[in-house]
């Protein structure tokens, strides 16, 4: 139904406490981070966020993040989903630590919604109060700053991405494109935590109008 949370499933999430020097080398890790947390998801997008808000609360850092092509429908295996990531960490313990908190935060603070009855158009409009390194390095800014993170199909995006920016006073800090690896598209917009609120309720009304009325040319 319109308006239905569309939860957002981890499909793996596994650990290498010890990781060899070759794929230390290939990821870029750090002199002492040795151990990485590895998780797979059905979503990609508000897995972005999650393992953001993860760099907030545990000593991780973010060295690998991508979506699959073409979406979780079409995953190429069970555990593939939509989306990897990939953490490391000076040891074990705080490598699950930050696979926990990314679990967690799937769980309790966001999900994509559904745009209609039928749940076939849904959307992401989610605030950051306040970016984790993540998300702060993918957009060029300071960490602590408030994100709109925005996200729907084509269509519905480019309008929603309009309606978001003449709707408050944010700035469009990182532009997805249609068709990104999902076939979705929208953005990351910042400004104050009030401005970012209002641009993610503006950004679903266009959504669920566009899924209401597709072509009306109006």
């Amino acid at each position: 139904m319109k308006g239905d949370k569309i939860k957002v499933n981890l499909l793996g999430a596994r650990m290498i406490p010890q990781v060899s020097d070759d794929l230390k080398e290939r990821l870029g890790l750090l002199p002492e981070e040795k151990s990485l947390g590895i998780l797979t998801s059905d979503c990609d997008d508000a897995c972005y966020a999650a393992i953001d808000a993860a760099t907030k609360t545990t000593p991780v850092r973010v060295v690998y993040s991508r979506s699959m092509y073409a979406g979780s429908s079409n995953a190429s295996t069970a555990l593939a989903g939509e989306w990897i990531g990939i953490l490391a960490a000076a040891t074990p313990a705080d490598a699950r630590a930050g696979m926990e908190a990314t679990a967690a935060y799937l769980n309790e603070e966001c999900c994509f919604e559904s745009a209609n009855d039928e749940d076939s158009i849904v959307f992401f409009a989610h605030c950051i109060s306040r970016s984790g390194t993540y998300l702060s390095e993918q957009c060029g800014l300071p960490a602590g700053a408030p994100l709109a993170y925005v996200i729907a199909p084509p269509m519905e995006a480019m309008l929603g991405l309009d309606a978001a920016l003449k709707a408050a006073e944010v700035k469009l800090v990182q532009f997805y494109g249609p068709p990104s690896e999902t076939n979705f598209a929208g953005g990351l917009l910042t400004g104050e935590q009030a401005d970012c609120r209002a641009a993610c309720e503006a950004f679903k009304t266009a959504v669920i109008d566009a899924a209401d009325d597709p072509d009306s040319m109006r």
